[in-house]
């Protein structure tokens, strides 16, 4: 009888290739964004393996780094890819979106899945009346180019806009936007319902609670059982405020006078770690969040005033990023570390199994599970030959 010997990282490359079968059964549903600002992340190929062992279909980067999108070529992920604020001035030039989308996005469109190009981000909340000037401009000089290239059926174009647009959030039913971006926001959404693109919103209730923890109950923000809230002019009861804010953005678009413009949940997430004023900024609390999220985005759950319309949304982020500026918690909202090890758990039922695909000289197979899966498959193999040589 023929022993067949394997070592780690030979039998974690013969996991990893069965992955794509079982992927559809076993896709967490949900987007990952996957940031680089670090020294220190592993490669692209690496970060390829964790997702797909993870079964994340829909990933969203900051830019259009050809290393991830040559790597990703011929699998089932989605790319949403970036053009950063620095870009909106010449994105107003219709010649040069063309040939950015030349460059950047017409060489790998072919075999890898490019869904969105997210032109700058939150801009309106910031303080460069420079920028919000061409923002729109930008959008529309992009979407022109993707007409012109054949790639506007596939691809649409959006703006990621920081919550901080709003300038009522509750009750939901009476949400609206700063009167002071009112012109800024008309012109974007006349362009969304004209391309028929959604509305994208970066949504954190971790800022709300680190901002007033004494006013804003924890399990609210951190979907754990609570009495909730109720609207008053709808009836609707909130349990959680991710949703409540969503809600108020469909209000706030419907007040403008938009009636059928989706809105997705571009980033949300919760840091493990923060500076000693950043109040629930905890391991604890972060695996809470995104993990009672990840439950409800896999029960097809829509918000009291969508019920039938599943949430869509990006879970910021995929890594610590060490060179990111700001407070602590900007450089720990990751779900792993650079070294691919998970930062908590989240109980995720084998969707994220504990692996590094970055050391190729550590043991990376260390659950009791994937130990049997391992006998198992071997086990399989090895049959199989003896069935073949006799």
């Amino acid at each position: 009888m023929a022993i067949l010997f394997f070592n780690v990282k030979a039998l974690l490359l013969v996991l990893l290739s069965l992955t794509d079968l079982f992927g559809s059964t076993l896709s967490l549903g949900i987007g990952i964004n996957y940031g680089q600002i670090a020294n220190n992340l592993p490669t692209p190929s690496r970060v390829s393996h964790l997702l797909r062992s993870l079964n994340v279909t829909r990933v969203k980067l900051y830019d259009a780094d050809p290393n991830v999108l040559t790597v990703f070529a011929n699998t089932d992920v989605e790319f949403v890819i970036g053009l950063g604020n620095e870009y909106l001035q010449r994105m107003s030039d219709p010649q040069q979106a063309q040939a950015w989308i030349q460059q950047h996005v017409q060489p790998y469109h072919t075999q890898t899945k490019i869904t969105c190009i997210t032109v700058g981000n939150e801009v309106l909340t910031g303080d460069d009346m420079q920028l919000k000037s061409y923002l729109l401009l930008a959008m529309q000089g992009v979407y022109r180019a993707l007409v012109n290239l054949g790639l506007s059926n596939d691809i649409y174009v959006a703006h990621p806009h920081s919550a901080g647009i709003l300038g009522n959030s509750f009750p939901p039913s009476s949400g609206s936007f700063r009167q002071d971006l009112s012109e800024y926001i008309h012109g974007m959404l006349n362009f969304h319902a004209q391309t028929k693109s959604p509305f994208l919103i970066n949504v954190y209730p971790f800022f709300a609670y680190k901002d007033n923890p004494n006013e804003v109950p924890l399990d609210y923000v951190l979907f754990q059982p609570n009495q909730g809230t109720t609207d008053p002019i709808t009836n609707l009861k909130y349990d959680n405020m991710l949703y409540a804010q969503i809600d108020a953005v469909y209000s706030a678009i419907k007040a403008m006078g938009y009636s059928d413009i989706p809105v997705k949940v571009s980033e949300t997430g919760w840091p493990s770690k923060g500076d000693q004023n950043e109040f629930g900024a905890t391991r604890e609390n972060a695996a809470l969040y995104n993990g009672n999220l990840f439950q409800r985005i896999q029960q097809n759950q829509g918000t009291p005033a969508k019920p039938s319309e599943p949430i869509d949304v990006y879970v910021f982020a995929l890594f610590n990023e060490n060179l990111k500026p700001g407070p602590v918690s900007e450089r720990n909202y990751g779900l792993y570390y650079p070294d691919g090890t998970p930062v908590y758990n989240i109980g995720l039922q084998g969707f994220l199994p504990r692996m590094d695909y970055s050391a190729a000289t550590k043991n990376v197979v260390e659950e009791g599970a994937v130990f049997i899966f391992c006998f198992t498959l071997l086990t399989w193999l090895g049959n199989c030959l003896l069935d073949l040589k006799s």
